[in-house]
């Protein structure tokens, strides 16, 4: 066999592998969901469980056909370096329009469908985010809207932003964000906050003095099991964040594992970092809390804190950047309670104010840190402008969208409808059809 021979061979078997890399790393990352779904549901009450269950699965359904249509053209013809006007002409952005021959069975090119897969669960991710927070109040029809607008387009504009080195805040401002702190995380948490301040509370959430009520879901090992299962999913989040080392994923099996911006990484830096981080992150949270639910949301801030650098931190350090990222989450959760902000599962605080951590904690401890040729080199400044950017990517999308809901009248449930609970509205199932008979 000549040598040409034998690369090709090891092209085509590097090429089957990495389509089944990307096939699996999606399937685990719907675990993602299905603990979203399970936790949402122990954290809401009896009455409300069946309704937060459907909007989870229906949120999972319409995000599909959004980002197919929409999405994965955005994420490259925002790579161009445009901010606000995609690149229509841009080489990529035309091989990813709906009907191009990058968008279906195109049997000489086996990556564009796995790769579409892996970011329309990462797109399915920041609907998940948002939705934990607005269980129990928010109407079917306007969180279908807004989830079809924020999972299928908004969040994938700032993916084409700062997790692509032709996007400007990479190009010009050195931004990493390796795992996403920023690109999926900020940006879905404060698209929570925008949609939680037009919505309002829970019915019961607070009193007429301002002063906070606890409001207990019905199942709180529901609702741990569920953080565990998406803790899971998350190593499928993680391993999609890498690019295979094959031909038609753009590099070649001798140069191995790469990152997202084209940086030579591996899956041992990813393994050690995420579970040293989420160490960290649940023993700071248990440890000023005292409390399972938050101890299990430390988990996911140690996973957000180390993100960004995650294929670059000394495990040890990784530990304490987790560290930080569930101590602070408490105290953040309870900053926007006292701002009469009604956030049910803590997403703002975890997946947003935590995800500025992440995306902070590079230009903090990892800064000058060498980038590819014509890239800026990590810093304090460039890291800044991401996470404002991605603050504002969430957050003014999110006010505009559910305020204009809100006056349509598509926002929020009736109070009479919230004391009857939601799972009346919309839907014939009951969630525990014996007991209510019985009750």
């Amino acid at each position: 066999m000549s040598p040409e021979e034998l690369m090709a061979v090891i092209d085509a078997v590097a090429n089957t592998a990495m389509e089944a890399y990307y096939w699996w790393a999606t399937a685990i990352m719907i675990a993602i969901h299905a603990g979203f779904m399970m936790y949402e549901m122990g954290a809401s009450r009896s009455k409300n469980v069946m309704h937060t269950g459907v909007k989870n699965i229906l949120a999972f359904a319409f995000t599909i056909p959004a980002f197919f249509v929409v999405g994965f053209w955005a994420y490259w013809a925002y790579q161009s370096g445009n901010i606000f006007i995609p690149d229509v002409n841009h080489d990529y952005a035309q091989y990813y329009v709906p009907w191009s021959e990058g968008m279906g069975p195109n049997h000489q090119d086996g990556a564009s469908g796995v790769f579409w897969a892996a970011f329309t669960l990462f797109a399915m991710t920041t609907a998940s985010i948002v939705s934990g927070s607005v269980i129990e109040r928010i109407k079917m029809s306007g969180w279908l809207i807004l989830v079809t607008i924020f999972g299928g387009f908004i969040w994938i504009v700032g993916a084409g932003w700062g997790w692509s080195t032709g996007g400007w805040l990479v190009a010009d401002w050195g931004f990493r964000d390796v795992a996403a702190a920023g690109v999926v995380h900020m940006a879905a948490g404060f698209f929570a906050l925008g949609v939680l301040i037009n919505l309002g509370p829970r019915q019961g959430r607070f009193n007429a003095d301002g002063s906070a009520n606890d409001v207990a879901g019905h199942s709180g090992p529901m609702a741990a099991a569920g953080l565990m299962i998406i803790i899971l999913g998350f190593f499928g989040f993680l391993g999609a964040c890498l690019i295979y080392p094959s031909a038609m994923a753009g590099t070649s099996a001798d140069l191995g594992w790469i990152n997202i911006y084209g940086i030579k990484s591996n899956l041992s830096a990813f393994a050690f970092n995420t579970l040293m981080g989420m160490a960290g992150g649940i023993m700071a949270a248990w440890f000023v809390t005292r409390d399972a639910f938050w101890m299990m949301g430390g988990a996911l801030c140690g996973i957000i804190s180390v993100a960004s650098g995650i294929d670059m931190w000394y495990p040890g350090t990784a530990f304490a950047v987790g560290a930080v990222g569930g101590l602070l989450m408490p105290y953040c959760h309870k900053m926007l309670t006292n701002w009469g902000i009604d956030d049910a599962v803590g997403a703002v605080s975890v997946h947003g104010f935590i995800g500025i951590w992440g995306v902070m904690a590079p230009g903090i401890l990892l800064g000058g840190y060498p980038a590819p040729e014509g890239i800026p080199e990590i810093s304090f400044i460039g890291q800044l402008v991401g996470a404002i950017s991605f603050f504002l990517l969430g957050f003014v999308p999110g006010y505009v969208l559910s305020w204009i809901l809100n006056k349509a009248g598509m926002l929020r449930y009736s109070e009479a409808i919230l004391e009857m609970g939601v799972d009346k509205t919309e839907g014939t199932t009951a969630a525990y059809p014996d007991f209510q008979k019985s009750a």
